[in-house]
């Protein structure tokens, strides 16, 4: 098993799942984060802790060039190839990337596994124009979503979703940068298999033995309750936060 402990190691074994059943990003988050940057196809993004590339792809998909940073060997394996990003493997902290040779650096539902000063100079530094931050976040006013979010939090193994909100509050905090903010909603559409992907890519989550088989039955609980035709959607707020270098 990974060293919970260690945000690099966490995910290896959750690859798969974190591949196949997380979301991307809503399109007006994506476009907020380069707005006023001129034209995309001209921009260089580092994505930063980009997991599965799900992050990296919306950007490329713009025209952007991207560099993927990704530490976790067996996460960058599970990416899906596009002509629009390369893989780095490097930390938030220590990039590898030269000073000021990307437009934007960015960091896509991961910023809450390093949210230290160490991060925000690296960005400051490898970036000409601004830092930001994609963070979803359950939008638990909805019933079936409020359910979920009731599952996972019951069997929660450390404070995963307490760092995500902290890591909100240490970004606007950038240093010699003005900080602005927005919230994009959005929905998941899944399939019961869906769901319980969506718990497995979750590595706070159990992922094996008899927690993992509970955690399961109470999802397929939850899904025969709320679904209809088959699927249900996960309701979420995507926050994204840019910090202006000044």
């Amino acid at each position: 098993m990974a060293d919970l402990s260690r945000p690099t190691e966490r995910f290896g074994s959750r690859a798969p799942a974190y591949a196949s059943h997380r979301p991307s990003y809503p399109a007006g988050a994506i476009e907020w984060v380069l707005a006023g940057l001129g034209d995309a196809r001209g921009l260089v993004v580092a994505d930063v802790g980009a997991g599965t590339g799900i992050s990296s792809r919306p950007f490329a998909d713009r025209g952007a060039a991207v560099i993927a940073i990704e530490p976790n060997a067996a996460m960058r394996e599970a990416a899906r190839e596009h002509p629009g990003v390369r893989w780095h493997d490097g930390t938030a902290e220590q990039t590898g990337l030269a000073d000021r040779s990307v437009d934007v650096a960015v960091a896509c539902q991961a910023f809450h596994w390093f949210a230290t000063s160490a991060t925000m100079r690296e960005f400051a530094r490898v970036a000409r124009h601004r830092a930001a931050i994609l963070q979803y976040e359950r939008n638990e006013r909805d019933p079936f979503t409020d359910e979920y979010g009731k599952i996972v939090r019951a069997y929660a193994r450390d404070d995963t979703e307490a760092r995500r909100l902290a890591a909100l509050a240490e970004f606007e905090r950038f240093p010699n940068a003005r900080v602005r903010r927005a919230e994009f909603p959005s929905a998941q559409n899944l399939t019961l298999d869906g769901v319980l992907g969506r718990a497995a890519s979750s590595s706070y989550l159990p992922d094996a033995g008899s927690e993992r088989d509970a955690m399961q039955r109470d999802l397929r609980a939850a899904f025969a309750r709320f679904e209809r035709g088959g699927t249900i959607d996960l309701a979420m707020v995507t926050h994204v936060m840019i910090a202006e270098f000044v």
